[in-house]
């Protein structure tokens, strides 16, 4: 699991009505439990009166190890008619660091177990596809930390290489880095090289 995984290229939002229900998707990648949850609390803060929330995502715990962790929840529907057909979605197109949270709105009808599966699990899949998918490789975040007078070779190194980063410019200077992990020592090394070993990484 170490290679190669598909993920959500952007956010997807999906909009389904069934007999008077309003189930509404939202979709998003997310590198790790932590950002899943934060994902997941946000929708629940932009939907506080609806009358269910339900998330389920698929991340990997860590960015270089083997360890999927998948999680649903019914959010008060009835066990198994919501939490894990979003789940199911997920697993069937084989996402993962992906999280979803269905949004419903009780129209006043029941629509039985069978009728909650549909629902939950369409607006998963039309809201996976309006975000979109991509292949990507698994990867990892650090600080870099070094004076001043290092800070242009260090972004020019960063530059170099192509990844994201943020420089916040302080009493020191901090790059946050966003780097695949099969690179990421070599990108350390270059670092360390550059400055003669005065950079920081943390």
């Amino acid at each position: 699991m170490s290679g190669e995984y598909r993920t959500l290229a952007g956010r997807g939002e999906s909009v389904l009505s069934v007999r008077g229900s309003e189930f509404i998707g939202y979709a998003a990648a997310a590198e790790g439990t932590t950002a899943a949850e934060a994902f997941v609390e946000t929708v629940r803060e932009t939907h506080p009166d609806a009358t269910h929330n339900v998330p389920a995502y698929r991340v990997r715990t860590t960015a270089d190890t083997p360890l999927l962790r998948e999680y649903s929840n019914d959010d008060g529907e009835p066990s198994g008619s919501a939490g894990k057909p979003v789940l199911s979605v997920l697993q069937g197109r084989e996402l993962e660091n992906t999280v979803v949270v269905v949004t419903r709105y009780f129209g006043g009808t029941e629509l039985g177990v069978g009728g909650l599966v549909r629902a939950y699990s369409q607006a998963t899949t039309e809201a996976i596809e309006a975000a979109g998918t991509v292949e990507t490789v698994p990867h990892e975040r650090f600080v870099v930390t070094v004076e001043y007078d290092d800070s242009g070779t260090v972004r020019e190194t960063l530059e170099s290489t192509g990844v994201e980063f943020e420089a916040t410019y302080e009493e020191t200077v901090s790059f946050e880095v966003r780097v695949a992990v099969p690179g990421s020592d070599d990108l350390r090394d270059r670092l360390q090289s550059a400055t003669s070993g005065r950079v920081r990484i943390d």
